[in-house]
Order: C-alpha cells, then structure tokens, then sequence
C-alpha cells in the first residue's frame, strides 16, 4: 500500500513538474519572439509598404505582441500605427509604393479622412499606391479611392450608398417589461434620451442629424470626386441605385474601379511598377514592421500625444469584455495630466480625443486637469471621428482645437436617464413595498423601485441637472473665450459637423495629428522635438497577466467589436448600465450611420 501511494504522488509530482517545465519554456519562447519582433527593421531597396486596412481601427494601436505573433495585425493596429508607417514611407526613398489590401473597414469617416490625407502626402512624393479588394464597404471604397489604381476581384462587391442615420428606440421594448424611464434633461437637441422616451425622431434630432450626415456626405463626395475624376452629381446618381449587387464590368464603366484581378495578378501589377522579373519576391513591409524603421531623431524636446478613446467614465468598468479602448477613466486620465505637467522634458500636450462623452463628472474633472496643465504648457487638442458632449467638455478648455471636416462635434448638454422599475417589481413581480422613514426623502432613489417619483422629487432632479448644463455651458464659455449667451446660441446639446464647427467657434482648426503636432511645437516655441504616444503599453509581463486574467483589452473585446459591428456600444452600453453615472454627458450611442 506504501509503494502504491509513492508511486501516485511520484505520478503528480511528474506531471506537475512536466507542466511547469513547459509553462517556463512557452514563457521563454515567446519572450524571445516578442523580442525578435522588436529588432529593427531592414528596408531594401524596391521596397513596397502593405496596408492590411480591414476591421475596427482604434486611435492607439494596442501593441500586443501576442495578436502579432498570432497574425492578428489588423487587431492590434491604430491609426497612430497607421500613420507613422506611411510617414517613414513617405520619407524612405527605398519605399517605392503602398499596396492597400482592404475589405470590411469599420472606421468613422473623420478617421479615413485622416489616412486619406497622409496617403496624398505619400504620393505628392512621387510615388504610387494600389489599392485591391474583394469587397468594398462603403468606407473602404472611400479610402482606396485615393489610390492612382483601384482593383477588385472579378466577382467581388462594392458598396457605395451615402449616408443614413437610423436610431434605435427601446421604450416599448421596456414597458413589455413594465420599465420606463424618468428623463431629466436640459437643451432641445439633446436627443440621447429619446431612445427611451420616444418611437421616432424628435423634429431638432431629425433637422440636426440631417444637417451633419449631409455635410459628411459631401465631404465624402468631393474627396472621391477629386481622386476618381467623377462628378459629384454622378457619385450621388451612382448611390441611388443598387451599387453593392453590380457587376464589376459596370463598376468599371462608371469608372469606380481601373479593372478586375484576382489578388495573385495584383502582385503581378506590382512586380511590373517594381521592375522585378515574375520569379522575383517583392519585399513587403508590414504596419507592424514599420515600428521597428528608425528615424534619426535624438532631440530632448517631447511633444507628448495623449490618446483618449471611448466612454468617459469615472472609474474603470469592469469584467466581460470591457476591453481598455473602450473606455476614458477620469481617474487615470487626471494622474496622466498631472505627470505629464510636471515632466520638463514634454515641452507641450497634444489630447487625441474619440470619444462620445459620457459620466459628466468625469468631464469636469479632467476639464480641471487641463486647466491645470495648460497653465505650465500648450495643449491642443485633435479631435478624432467623434468629440461630442463629454468628449467636448474636455475639449474646450484646450489651447487650440483641431478637427478634420468630418468629425462631429458640439453636443453641449446634459441629460439624466433614470428607470423606473415599479411597474416591472410590483406589476410584473407583484413585489410588495412598505416604508418607514425618519425624514421626508429617506426612501428617496433616483431609480425608482417600490414607488414612483414624486412631482418634488423630479423637480429637485431637475434643478440638478440644470446646475450642470449651467457649468458645461460656462466652461465652454471660459475655454472658448465666449460669452455665456453665445454658448447657449450653438449649446442646446446640438451636435454639429466640424465645419459648421469652425464657424460658430467651437473649432479653431480643420486638420488632423500632423497638424496638431505642430501647432503644439509652435505654441511651445520649439523647433526641434520627437513626439512620444502615451499612455505608454504595459511591460510584456504585464500584458501576459492581463492575457491570462482575461482582463482589459483582451482579444475577446476586439471580437466582439469585430462581430457585433454598430451594435457593439449599444450592447456595452446595456450590459454596464448600473455602473454608469446617473447624469450623463454624451451623444446617442444608438445613431447608426449606415
């Protein structure tokens, strides 16, 4: 009996050691992969830059080794990466071209717009790009179309429609479940919470929302006009039919692509602008690659460009799927802000700003820090596809505001959804409530459960939320250098194109990254400087815990933006709603723009 127990514990001591053995290997492994992918890259001469643009782009590319290793490029690439890979190859006079290999593109438009314009810097170079697909979304389509030749395969699809906004509105959907929703609200546009309340658009929301899907379309027109050599009166006739199930002979007549090719004779295309023989390799550098091309840059000067994506909450929301890019959290944002003012070498702040809004307390508190931190350096702000509500609170106290034309901005108001779960707990349930109370408001909950709220207690909520607009509103005024009437004039929580932005004065700028880098250095008085991405990616042993905890920005999180496309956020938005603030600063999660 002895031997036999020895020989069991000898048996798990084994596997266990075995296991461990192969955990240290595997950790090994990959840290020696991950540091192979660090080294810096070659570039030959011929060489050809591969823009793999298909998925979500996020504003900071992730930097998880782990999707690289894995092949998930297009997973853990952001516009930053994006960017600075076609500025090395604008630059490189080995990079002869870029070949953009694209497909189904989830990006806003400001976001295309703004890889559109470095691709016509890359080609004022003299030097060309191609652009393939199988099948062209609508957004994908408007960023090949820079391309000196566009290509799709034979039997591919492109899609090509113009712009629809179609909200979406829960609250019959609610009451099925005996919920609805007290609405606490200051300004006639603020349309956010009209997907509780209503069954259609507001006639505001419809003139607003009009407005701005309208002047993107154009936009979106002129660019395309401009690189297709196609009317803007032919791209709408064109929309107006059936695009997306054309033929690719008739997308040739309309001149939307230069021809038809399976993806092996598009490399030969390419072999031929190369002057390589059909059994030469051409040499492909990666968004990934591109990391590792140096450039000769040792000043001591930084421009730090602090990136800021998502909801802005408070504290961070946790557990399933709350990946990092999902989210702006007060807190660590605040203690950013403040490191980087005490950070002599960071000569001046850049905030890279997507974001929808969100917790309005988290707004001013930030808007506090940039205060803070414009006192000791410039700050400018550049606004992504979307700085909205929220995302212009924490905007407008900036030195200076850059937006591209088609981000969407403004938003200034303040709203509070509260449910009221009476009739869901005592109709529904048949839940019975009692009360005893030592003063008037002792049972008193913004979430009504056992009654519903009563006519003071909705004009004391009503009163609170007009405290904050009244704030939002004057701090606009002060970071604007405005008037608080002439606030109230373009606040009213209406949104507005960038554009329109510009001329009401919430915008100082039109432009994108590159543009808000310099006018950083400029307000700095520097010359010479290096700009440096924050908030810096955690260590490699950081993200392996994180990977293992399934914890933020985990791969799960880019799958379901990945699957659930223009429903990801309102689904988020609906599984967090008990951790979100009461009182909310943003726009509608549930405008999908098709």
């Amino acid at each position: 009996m002895k031997d036999f127990f020895k020989n069991i514990l000898a048996t798990v001591f084994g596997v266990f050691l075995c296991i461990g053995i192969f955990i240290a290997f595997s950790i090994i492994s990959l840290i020696g992969m991950v540091a192979s992918t660090s080294t810096e890259t070659e570039v030959k001469d011929n060489s050809v830059l591969v823009l793999n643009l298909q998925g979500q782009i996020t504003e900071k590319g992730s930097s998880d080794p782990f999707a690289e290793l894995l092949g998930n490029e297009q997973m853990s690439t952001g516009l930053n990466d994006i960017l600075s890979a076609i500025e090395k190859a604008k630059d490189n006079d080995d990079i002869k071209g870029i070949y953009i290999e694209t497909g189904a593109l989830a990006a806003d438009n400001a976001t295309i717009q703004e890889i559109r314009n470095k691709l016509k810097e890359f080609k004022a170079k003299k030097k060309w790009i191609v652009a393939y697909g199988e099948i062209y979304t609508q957004g994908a389509y408007y960023l090949a179309s820079v391309a000196d030749k566009v290509y799709i395969n034979p039997y591919g699809h492109l899609d090509f429609h113009g712009i629809g906004a179609q909200p979406m509105y829960v609250k019959d959907f609610a009451a099925m479940f005996g919920v609805k929703y007290n609405i606490i609200k200051v300004g006639t546009y603020k349309s956010a919470t009209e997907m509780y309340t209503e069954d259609k658009m507001s006639d505001a929301n419809r003139e607003q929302v009009s407005a701005y899907i309208n002047g993107m379309w154009q936009n979106v027109l002129k660019d395309i006009s401009a690189s297709r050599k196609i009317s803007v009166t032919e791209l709408n006739r064109i929309a107006d039919g059936f695009t997306v199930m054309s033929s690719t002979k008739a997308l040739k007549a309309q001149k939307l692509v230069d021809g038809m090719l399976y993806a092996d004779q598009v490399k030969a295309e390419i072999k031929k602008r190369l002057a390589l023989d059909a059994d030469e390799e051409i040499h492909q550098l990666s968004v990934a690659a591109m990391k590792n091309v140096t450039v000769d840059n040792d000043s001591d000067n930084k421009i730090a460009v602090y990136y800021c994506e998502g909801t802005i909450v408070q504290s961070a929301l946790t557990g399933f799927a709350m990946g990092s890019t999902t989210q702006i959290v007060g807190k660590t944002v605040c203690k950013d802000l403040e490191k980087l003012a005490k950070d002599d070498d960071v000569k001046a702040v850049v905030l890279r700003i997507n974001s929808p809004g969100g917790d309005a307390y988290a707004s001013e508190q930030m808007w506090h820090y940039i205060a803070e931190l414009k006192k000791v350096k410039p700050v400018v702000v550049s606004m992504g596809g979307c700085a909205a509500s929220g995302g212009y609170y924490m905007s407008c106290n900036a030195s200076w505001i850059i937006a591209q034309p088609n981000t969407i901005t403004g938003s200034i108001g303040i709203f509070g959804a509260f449910p009221d779960l009476t009739g869901l707990m005592t109709q529904k349930l048949k839940f019975h409530y009692d009360e005893v109370k030592t003063n008037a408001n002792s049972t008193f909950s913004p979430i009504a459960m056992a009654r519903p709220l009563t006519a003071d207690e909705i004009a004391a909520m009503q009163t609170w939320i007009n405290d904050g607009y009244a704030l939002f509103r004057k701090r606009v005024a002060d970071g604007r250098k405005m008037k608080v009437e002439a606030v109230e004039k373009i606040a009213q929580g209406r949104v507005w194109l960038a554009t329109d932005g510009l001329k009401n004065g919430l915008v100082d700028q039109l432009g994108g990254l590159d543009d808000a880098v310099k006018k950083a250095a400029q307000l700095a008085k520097v010359k010479d400087f290096c700009t440096v991405d924050y908030p810096a990616a955690p260590d490699f042993m950081a993200q392996l815990m994180n990977k293992v905890a399934g914890g933020t920005g985990s791969a799960l999180d880019e799958q379901l933006r990945l699957a659930l496309g223009s429903y990801y956020e309102p689904f988020m938005l609906m599984r967090t709603i008990n951790e979100q603030s009461p009182v909310q600063a943003r726009m509608p999660y549930f405008l999908e723009m098709k």
